[in-house]
């Protein structure tokens, strides 16, 4: 009997053994399910922000003269004997009428630009303007019913979240990287005016330059800048909340006007904020006051400590310069700032930081359907006009061409003046760029005192 029941109780143990086993395979099981269902919600939401930014994220192809700088090109293909220089970025539709932003170092040096969409089509494009403080520019298209991109509140962000790039990385059209968000308010880094980045490990390579930093809501989050080193894995887009606010200023007036103080800063070290009596040592630290600037009818001098503006905290100098230019030209603000251990409130009026003027052709590049004429023009000043002995009114003049272009093929040449396009008199360079849409143009030129005619078909 002893036996039996000994065989009993080691029968029920194993029965137990071979129960809690199975138990713990179903458990395991049930966390690998729901580890690989997690897993593709995750892939899916990759995949939906792919297709929800395909419409609006475009490649942007450029050419540009052999002696553009080349640090400020992006990547470049092609002979080194060329005479240009060929290269690609990446840009964001933003209205549905063909506005693109994009980096302005992308279009800079263009001289002539064309936009190629997800879905194959190939457009050209003028240059509407550009902001080299924050390296962005604006771009157009003559479209129309195109799918605009959705902005994200960068301001809302969180550092650590999902971050999806998406560009033309080495020409390599529509490419998708995903990361985290690795920081935001990143600045100090001396490769721009204004420098108010978000960072990212998302992989950004040349090429990249101008398109979205999105989040998994498919919104854009930010526009991808540039990156450090060659394989260093940290890249910078430029905030959504900033970019809109320069492409909005870029599509209405084709320049930027930033609001400023007219104050030098530096950060209060901790020996600088205990000599000021500034504790907790926090705030920018004024070092100059431009006469009749918004600081000085503030009252505010050299030695002073800038702590809030406009009912927000001011941690560093970097925060003062980002928390001034989100205002506008022209809007009162209330300042808050500590002098000799004592804090005083004022109110000043913003006015416009004086910045080097941005010149843009008026008529950029004009190209038909069939693909780029190879023309820049602007219009020509009725003084000119006047001084070349033509009638005082505007007309195109030719800035430059492309070698090999329908234009170059045709003996146009920079200097030439537009007198007549496809039959109409004293064309302006928008006249000459909606003549050239179907893709043929026929020029009256003035070249010194002769005229002559020329025929160009586009390729």
């Amino acid at each position: 009997m002893k036996r039996s029941a000994a065989l009993g109780v080691l029968s029920v143990a194993l029965g137990l053994g071979g129960f809690a086993y199975g138990v713990t395979a179903r458990a395991d099981a049930r966390d690998l399910n729901q580890a690989q269902q997690e897993a593709r919600r995750l892939s899916d939401a990759f995949v939906a922000v792919s297709e929800k930014a395909s419409p609006f994220v475009v490649r942007i192809d450029v050419v540009a003269k052999s002696d553009a700088p080349a640090q400020g090109f992006p990547f470049s293909f092609g002979q080194q004997e060329s005479p240009v220089q060929r290269g690609n970025g990446s840009g964001v539709v933003f209205t549905s009428d063909g506005a693109i932003l994009t980096n302005n170092h992308v279009v800079e040096h263009a001289i002539d630009i064309s936009v190629v969409f997800r879905d194959g089509r190939s457009l050209p494009a003028r240059l509407i303007g550009r902001d080299p403080g924050t390296d962005l520019a604006v771009i157009k298209v003559d479209a129309t019913g195109l799918t605009p991109a959705r902005f994200a509140d960068s301001a809302s962000s969180r550092v650590g979240e999902w971050v999806v790039a998406i560009g033309a990385p080495f020409g390599l059209s529509y490419t998708v990287t995903t990361g985290v968000l690795s920081a935001k308010d990143r600045g100090g880094l001396g490769m721009n005016l204004i420098e108010d980045y978000l960072q990212t490990d998302a992989s950004i390579n040349p090429g990249n330059s101008g398109g979205p930093l999105c989040t998994l809501s498919g919104d854009v989050l930010g526009i991808n800048t540039m990156i450090i080193g060659k394989a260093s894995g940290i890249g910078f887009a430029v905030p959504s909340n900033l970019a809109q606010k320069v492409a909005g200023q870029l599509l209405k007036n084709g320049y930027v006007q930033r609001a400023h103080l007219g104050v030098g800063i530096q950060d209060l070290t901790a020996d600088l904020a205990a000599a000021l009596l500034v504790d907790p040592p926090r705030g920018a630290l004024i070092t100059n006051v431009a006469d009749g600037s918004p600081a000085a009818q503030a009252g505010i001098k050299a030695g002073d400590v800038v702590v809030e503006v406009a009912g927000k905290p001011v941690r560093d100098s970097h925060e003062l310069m980002r928390e001034v230019i989100a205002h506008d030209v022209g809007e009162s603000i209330d300042l808050a700032f500590l002098r000799g251990g004592k804090r005083i409130a004022a109110k000043t009026v913003l006015s416009a930081r004086p910045e080097p003027v941005v010149t843009v052709p008026s008529g950029g590049d004009v190209g038909g359907n069939g693909g780029s004429m190879g023309l820049a023009l602007r219009d020509l000043h009725p003084r000119e006009a006047a001084q070349m002995g033509l009638p005082p009114k505007p007309m195109a003049i030719v800035t430059a061409i492309m070698p090999g272009s329908p234009a170059d093929k045709a003996a146009v040449q920079p200097g030439d003046v537009i007198v007549e396009a496809d039959g109409q008199s004293e064309p302006t360079s928008e006249v000459v760029a909606r003549s050239a849409a179907d893709g043929q143009l026929l020029l009256r030129l003035r070249r010194k005192n002769g005229v002559f005619y020329a025929a160009l078909k586009a390729r």
